[in-house]
């Protein structure tokens, strides 16, 4: 530390502001990388889409189209033999991107601000084109990885969020620039599929089967949670209490409590986890933070009891349910809103 402290001298700075100005020199740098990070995927998928524009333009049909794919990369990869993404398959893909988004005003200056292979997963996972801009929309928006988009797909993230998102006050609670987002951080029900749990099991065994899946778990609350802990101890006035999960939310910037409950929901459940979220508030909150929010996760519930039961809350709670096997029909599509009414949602999902 004395030599350290010395160089800082030797420069003219203090210890202290010599660790915030490298501070500040370090985030700059990580900001600069994250933007040419940025530019460079731009730049990529607009090249596969102008390869997939100059093929079509250029194909007289399509019967040739996997020919022409095959040739094009072989005599590409021959000329730059330093650059990769020129294999047959994924020139193909450029000439079905280029045609599945060609005419699609909505969703097409949106392709370029998303990874080339989070692009793939929708094309190669998506038949359906209302559903292709919802994945490419949400995924803009809230930064998913790659494995993320992934599971949401096949946990059908889609069809669910039209058939009802989740239960909460956060209208009511929150403030217009935060109870938008707040809303699509909570679904009406959680698919645990990767859990192996019996029908009959209790809370804590729940909860430790989701600790021991951690990864899994936190893909499935939306990919964008970090863990502080399970059984988070709290100290009131000399008694403990325990949040079965404490998580934070990286983009609303707010600590997240989540109770688990192997039953229905009951009334009561509110009045504790609002005693949670004042005592994370007052105790627990950071300066820099939005006020704390709660998930009851429950295996069943009544929705007008739980809409009464939110009803004069103070504090921001969700209630969901979870499942452990895939339980939606496979007819599901066919329950979903008119398109018309899809498009309006999806107008909806961008700030």
């Amino acid at each position: 530390m004395a030599g350290e402290s010395k160089q800082a001298e030797t420069l003219g700075l203090a210890l202290t502001d010599y660790f915030q100005l490298l501070s500040a020199v370090k985030e700059r740098v990580r900001s600069a990388q994250y933007a040419a990070l940025k530019a460079v995927n731009t730049e990529l998928v607009g090249l596969y889409w102008d390869i997939g524009r100059m093929i079509v333009e250029r194909q007289a049909d399509s019967e040739h189209g996997a020919a022409i794919a095959e040739r094009l990369a072989e005599d590409l990869r021959r000329e730059f033999p330093g650059i990769s993404g020129f294999s047959r398959r994924n020139i193909f893909y450029m000439r079905e991107f280029y045609l599945l988004y060609r005419s699609d005003e909505r969703v097409q200056p949106m392709v370029a601000q998303i990874g080339w292979t989070h692009n793939l997963a929708i094309l190669q996972r998506c038949k359906d084109t209302l559903e292709r801009e919802f994945y490419v929309r949400m995924t803009r928006k809230f930064g998913w990885s790659k494995n993320v988009l992934i599971h949401q797909i096949e946990n059908q993230s889609y069809e669910k969020s039209l058939l009802g998102v989740g239960q909460t006050n956060f209208d009511q609670v929150l403030t217009p620039q935060l109870h938008a987002q707040a809303k699509l951080a909570v679904k009406d029900e959680y698919m645990f599929d990767f859990l192996e749990l019996g029908d009959a099991h209790s809370e804590r065994e729940l909860e430790r089967a989701l600790i021991a899946r951690i990864e899994d778990f936190l893909r499935s609350m939306g990919g964008i949670f970090a863990f502080l802990g399970s059984q988070y101890r709290l100290e009131v006035d000399g008694q403990e209490h325990f949040i079965d999960l404490l998580l934070f939310h990286r983009r609303l910037r707010c600590l997240v409590a989540i109770e688990l409950k192997v039953g229905t929901f009951q009334p009561e459940h509110v009045g504790k986890m609002q005693f949670y979220l004042t005592v994370l508030d007052r105790h627990q909150r950071q300066e820099d933070e939005n006020p704390s929010i709660g998930i009851i996760l429950c295996k069943e519930k009544s929705r007008i009891i739980v809409e009464y039961a939110l009803r004069d809350a103070k504090k921001p709670i969700g209630v969901a349910t979870y499942e452990i096997t895939k339980t939606l029909p496979k007819e599901l599509k066919g329950q979903l809103p008119p398109p018309e009414d899809i498009a309006a949602l999806l107008e909806g999902i961008d700030p």
